[in-house]
C-alpha cells in the first residue's frame, strides 16, 4: 500500500510538469526530440529550479545526439509543442543564440554571452493574473525577419510562478531546438545574456507572489525583446 501511494504520489508530480519536445513549422508539428535536444530525465517533465545552474541553458545534460535541424524563413510563425499541456501559470519565453563560425546547431553547447530574447510574454492584469499559455498545448511565435541567416539554436522557457514566493521557488521548463534560418536580413541581435548568468534568483519576474496581494504590473525576466 505505502509503495502504491508513493506511485500515485509520483505519478501526479510528473503529471503536473511538462516539456517542449517539438518544433512547429507550417501549422504541423514535427517528430518529438526530432530537432529539439532530448534531455535527461525528460519523462518525468521535472523543471529546473536553480537560476546559476547550466541546467538553465536547454536543461539536464541536453543531448545534441539524435538531434538534426530544421530551416525556417525568417518572418515566419513557429512554435513548440507542450507534452503534456502547460500545467501551472507562468510567462513564456524564447531566446536564440547564433551558432559560431565552424561550428553547427548539432555541436554547439551554447555557451557565452550569445542569447537574445525574440518573444515574451506575461499576464493580463485584473482580480486575479491570467496567463495566456495556462493549459496551452502548444506556444507559437514570429522569427524577426532582420534576423541574418544561418543556423541557430531557439530556447522556449516557461517559468511556473505558484510557488514563486521564496527564492528557489520558480520553476522554468526548458528545450533547445537546432533551426537553420533562411531568406535572412541584416539585423544585428543586441542586449544579449548568456545562460546561466541572464537572471537572479531574486528579479523581481522569478520572486513574486502571483496570488496576495494580486500584483498590478509584472515585470519578465532577462533583456528586452529583439525584433
Amino acid at each position: 500500500m505505502k509503495f502504491l501511494a508513493s506511485f500515485v504520489a509520483f505519478s501526479s508530480l510528473a503529471n503536473a510538469h511538462y516539456t517542449f519536445p517539438a518544433l512547429i513549422k507550417d501549422g504541423a508539428a514535427t517528430t518529438d526530440w526530432q530537432y529539439v535536444r532530448q534531455w535527461t530525465g525528460y519523462y518525468t517533465n521535472s523543471p529546473v529550479t536553480d537560476v546559476t545552474s547550466l541546467d538553465l541553458r536547454c536543461n539536464v545534460n541536453a543531448s545534441t545526439a539524435s538531434s538534426s535541424t530544421l530551416a525556417i524563413p525568417a518572418g515566419s510563425t513557429i512554435g513548440f509543442t507542450s507534452s503534456p499541456d502547460i500545467f501551472h501559470p507562468g510567462p513564456l519565453q524564447v531566446y536564440m543564440a547564433s551558432v559560431p563560425s565552424g561550428q553547427t546547431a548539432a555541436t554547439w553547447d551554447g555557451s557565452g554571452t550569445v542569447w537574445f530574447k525574440i518573444f515574451g510574454q506575461g499576464p493580463t492584469f485584473g482580480t486575479s493574473l491570467t496567463w495566456p499559455t495556462l493549459d496551452a498545448t502548444q506556444v507559437n511565435f514570429t522569427v524577426p525577419a532582420s534576423l541574418p541567416s544561418g543556423e541557430y539554436l531557439l530556447r522556449v522557457e516557461h517559468i511556473a510562478l505558484h510557488s514563486a514566493s521564496s527564492a528557489g521557488g520558480a520553476q522554468f521548463y526548458i528545450s533547445c531546438g537546432q533551426v537553420d534560418v533562411t531568406g535572412g536580413g541584416t539585423g544585428t541581435p543586441t542586449d544579449l545574456v548568456a545562460f546561466p548568468g541572464a537572471y537572479k534568483a531574486t528579479d523581481p519576474g522569478i520572486l513574486i507572489n502571483i496570488y496576495y496581494p494580486v500584483p498590478t504590473s509584472y515585470t519578465l525576466p532577462g533583456p528586452s525583446v529583439y525584433e
